[in-house]
């Protein structure tokens, strides 16, 4: 309804007051026209103000509801994922821990078990050839792995085939059986008996820290052959491989056993190199299979071919033992399975994990056979013998920088200058704005010069 105005004069009838005596007589016209404005208020502010601001509270705890529910959430997959990432972390340090430990204790065990041999068996060829035998298990052994790990299973003859392209893509011929399998065939057996051939006249832990000087020679030969980076780091360790072998052909006078047996131990890391360049050279990298399937084929050629070797070497009375029951088969199959096994740990080793972890494994059956030594055969280490160990040691640990090494070292080291410069910047301004504080606490302004 309209509001309107009416100006009466004095004196005159006002009809407010007509309309005042109007209310007075009818109650019931001047609450429904008081309370009609106020009903009206009552009316619209529930639906219109009360209700909006309900809602607009009840969306607004929802809201808060929902973000909460989502930090929370949020908060727990993050805490889930930690979780999972330390575990992981966990699992992954153990397990490289364990394949450091199996590769160091089997060329241990292996190595000591060759002494033990020689006690009742000096004949280290025949242990090489027995030993050799048992390489053909590698790729059986493999392919056990692949049925009980593979999703898509294969058969036998197609794994088989599948990893012969190692030799090349038409396979492995008869051709490529004789051409690529006899050198490294030699190689190989060359590597293990003179390996043993030196644990006749040396220790085991100077047999095992002269070995070690094999990787020097890779790098050399990498070097010469297959143009490989020059690195003065690992020049500096092949020196210091050099100055081992050297110290340690001198720990004895250079006579007798020891200058032989220092000898035979160089030969045999010499060959090793050589049959690893080789490799690289003519083979390329392979996987785990292709690498199974390499060792097999060269325990079959060992078994055909070099069987001839023991025999001739039995008839002249070279390597020869009377009675046929005198061979200590025992330790003859301890020496081959550790032997094995140490190559499965290799070959396993470099594809499962870093092959870092692997050459860090066998030199530490160094301190290994040293403890051996020390425990159960009681050997007094000599300083310079002691000194040519530790020094073939550190070598061998320079051969493990990474080809970049100088980069990664430079860029380190530029990072932490970078960050204690940050570190710097900010303590200066901190101490800049503690003035500024103090300054204006006092009633003093600071007021910057031009």
């Amino acid at each position: 309804s309209r509001s309107s105005v009416i100006q009466c004069k004095p004196g005159g009838n006002c009809p407010s007051r007509h309309r005042g005596m109007t209310r007075q007589l009818s109650p019931l016209s001047v609450a429904e026209d008081s309370a009609a404005p106020i009903l009206e208020l009552q009316n619209r502010s529930p639906s219109g103000i009360c209700r909006h601001s309900r809602v607009e509270r009840q969306s607004r705890s929802g809201e808060e509801g929902t973000q909460t529910h989502t930090e929370s959430s949020s908060q727990e997959a993050e805490g889930q994922t930690r979780c999972q990432s330390c575990t992981s972390t966990f699992l992954k340090l153990i397990w490289r821990f364990l394949i450091i430990l199996s590769v160091s204790s089997s060329w241990v065990g292996t190595t000591q078990f060759v002494k033990i041999t020689y006690e009742t068996f000096d004949c280290p060829f025949f242990i090489t050839w027995f030993s050799t035998n048992w390489n053909i298990m590698v790729f059986p052994i493999y392919y056990s792995g692949h049925l009980a790990t593979a999703q898509e299973k294969q058969s036998p003859i197609k794994k088989f085939r599948e990893c012969s392209r190692i030799f090349g893509e038409d396979g492995l011929t008869l051709k490529l059986f004789l051409k690529r399998t006899a050198p490294f065939s030699i190689l190989w057996t060359l590597t293990n008996y003179l390996y043993l051939l030196a644990l006749k006249k040396l220790t085991a832990t100077d047999v095992s820290a002269l070995f070690c000087c094999n990787k020097a020679f890779v790098f050399l030969l990498s070097w010469i052959v297959l143009k490989d980076r020059f690195m003065g780091a690992r020049i500096v360790a092949a020196i210091m491989a050099i100055t081992g072998i050297v110290m340690m052909a001198y720990a004895d006078g250079f006579q007798g056993d020891s200058i032989i047996g220092v000898a035979y131990a160089v030969g045999s890391a010499s060959t090793s190199a050589l049959y690893k360049v080789l490799f690289k050279m003519f083979l390329g990298s392979a996987n785990f299979g292709e690498a199974a399937h390499f060792v097999s084929t060269l325990g079959f050629f060992n078994l055909i071919f070099i069987s001839v070797t023991p025999i001739i070497l039995y008839f002249t009375k070279v390597e020869y033992w009377s009675p046929f029951s005198a061979v200590p088969w025992g330790y003859l199959c301890g020496v081959a399975g550790l032997w094995l096994a140490f190559n499965i740990l290799v070959n396993v080793g470099v594809v499962l994990t870093y092959p870092i972890l692997i050459s860090i494994g066998t030199v530490l059956s160094v301190p290994g056979n040293a403890a051996v030594d020390l425990l159960k055969h009681k050997m007094i280490f000599s300083v310079v013998r002691l000194g040519a160990t530790i020094i073939i040691c550190i070598g061998f640990l320079l051969m493990l920088l990474p080809e970049e090494w100088d980069e990664i070292t430079l860029r380190f080291i530029n990072s932490l200058k970078e960050k204690k410069s940050e570190d710097h910047a900010d303590d200066i301004t901190d101490s800049s704005i503690h003035t500024r504080s103090r300054s204006r606490a006092n009633g003093t302004v600071s007021i910057p010069l031009a």
